[in-house]
């Protein structure tokens, strides 16, 4: 009977599934968008139950179209949306408050009196990561602080957190599994990146009850098994890690110095520093990329929070193009932006900027502005902030980077692979599977599993769609940096 690998891929946008065969094949891949909220300018939120939901959904559905049966299941490798906070009461099961989205800035004030009252340098020292609303910590606090008895509750031990890998393994196991590994742990603003625990100190600052926390394990582990309730049998969950570490892993980026950029909702670049964190004096995040094997693996970190995301809300919004691939074919249809610039900070901005009431902008239009400008200057924006955080990275890794391994949606789009070498001087590899976060997950539940014998195993299965050289000269890309420099240091006001 053959046996597979389930990735389950809940993401920003949409829960997936995807079946995993022993070649390292995608059999198959089933999708269903989740509903995102904005009750207020900058607060983004989502419904923890509708996340689950649709996650069982797109797993059963999986299934059923390909006739698999759950013991041809081998194991299941969990990967998600970071920073993403949700609190539920223990005995209920039921939500206190809708999930708070990592895009989501309502806690910046509380951030302000953090930096104002001085714990910014400490902050950074203990967790890696800079003082910012993105990560759990402030949110959680906003929850407890300002939704009616879920403090007095969480004091009486009747809450529970969890980033959204917690509350899919809590619901999967039928609340068994209270869990959460490294790499997502790093993510919160209360996990010391050297210790390796929640730290005390933290927890006291942003008064945190310890209680609502769950038990950091390794990203392989057996975490549990999917309850009896959902399918027969004895599935087991070999894996949680967080969307960019697995994206990471799945590029099979295990050497020092290895790079890849996921081109998503938004885009992270990551670097695997090895098993030393290294620190940053630039805007970088020091985050752990996985634990498997008693070894831990840490990464340095460019965040740009607005990625594919800009085509999306050009589609929508804007209605300009009808779909994303129409995007390269507008874009290379002109051969220039013709003055135009899109800041596209909807979400303020990462590294190494971290201003996050910085608005987007677009300048440079004019009477001759045509659709197809304004589209080619988007795709521009995203390669733009992408080369700022490679710029970043050599400078705090002291390392030169030569290529950068790519995948996510947007990585498809061939105008903005080009011109993210050209512009970065790099070479952009692209792989013939750009499903790279959900075959990280899986990756690592089947090494954990011995599905797959070792790390060799797999890069012998990893084969390359294109590689992207650079194709600019040296004088066109010191002006369009220069362009871009000056129109995004005026958008922050610098």
């Amino acid at each position: 009977m053959t046996k597979y690998i389930i990735s389950l891929d809940q993401g920003t946008t949409s829960s997936r599934s995807v079946i995993i065969n022993h070649r390292g094949e995608i059999v198959d891949i089933n999708q269903k968008e989740i509903k995102q909220y904005y009750p207020k300018n900058g607060w983004v939120e989502e419904d923890p139950l509708e996340i689950y939901e649709s996650q069982i959904y797109t797993l059963k559905s999986c299934l059923i179209k390909n006739n698999i049966l759950p013991d041809q299941i081998y194991s299941v490798g969990i990967t998600n949306q970071r920073e993403t906070t949700i609190l539920w009461n223990k005995k209920t099961g039921k939500p206190v408050y809708n999930a708070i989205v990592w895009q989501c800035k309502r806690s910046s004030n509380i951030c302000d009196e953090l930096r104002n009252s001085g714990y910014a340098d400490m902050i950074h020292k203990i967790t890696g990561l800079i003082l910012d609303p993105y990560f759990s910590a402030t949110k959680i606090k906003w929850i407890l602080d300002n939704i009616d008895g879920v403090r007095d509750e969480a004091e009486e031990g009747n809450i529970l957190f969890g980033t959204v890998d917690t509350w899919l393994l809590w619901m999967l196991t039928d609340g068994q599994s209270h869990y959460t590994d490294v790499s997502n742990a790093s993510r919160t603003m209360l996990f010391n990146i050297n210790t390796k625990k929640w730290d005390d100190d933290l927890l006291d600052i942003l008064d945190i009850p310890r209680t609502i926390l769950p038990e950091i394990k390794p990203t392989a582990y057996h975490f549990g098994n999917i309850s009896n309730s959902i399918f027969e049998g004895s599935i087991p969950i070999h894996c949680l890690i967080g969307d960019q570490q697995s994206a990471l892993f799945g590029q099979l980026c295990t050497d020092i110095g290895d790079i890849k950029n996921t081109y998503g909702t938004g885009c992270f670049t990551l670097m695997n520093t090895g098993e030393k964190p290294v620190f940053s004096n630039n805007g970088l995040l020091t985050t752990v990329a996985w634990e498997y094997d008693n070894r831990c693996y840490y990464a340095i970190e460019g965040s740009v929070f607005v990625g594919g995301a800009v085509i999306q809300w050009i589609r929508d919004e804007l209605g300009i193009i009808k779909n994303a691939s129409e995007s390269n074919t507008l874009a290379k249809s002109v051969q220039d932006n013709n003055g135009v610039i899109f800041i596209s900070t909807f979400q303020g901005v990462g590294t190494p900027y971290w201003c996050s009431n910085v608005k987007a902008q677009i300048s440079g239009l004019s009477r001759s502005t045509k659709k197809a400008h304004i589209v080619r200057a988007a795709l521009e924006s995203i390669a733009f902030r992408t080369m700022e955080v490679i710029n970043t990275m050599e400078l705090d890794s002291e390392i030169k980077i030569s290529s950068l391994k790519v995948d996510g949606g947007a990585c498809r789009n061939d105008f903005l692979m080009e011109f993210q070498s050209g512009i970065s001087n790099v070479d952009i590899v692209r792989p013939t599977n750009t499903e790279s976060t959900a075959l990280g997950a899986a990756y690592m539940a089947g090494l954990y599993s011995k599905f797959w014998k070792d790390i060799y195993e797999l890069k012998h299965l990893k084969k390359t769609d294109r590689t992207f050289k650079p194709s600019m000269d040296s004088k066109t890309r010191e002006k369009r940096v220069n362009e871009w420099s000056k129109a995004i240091k005026k958008a922050i006001g610098d």
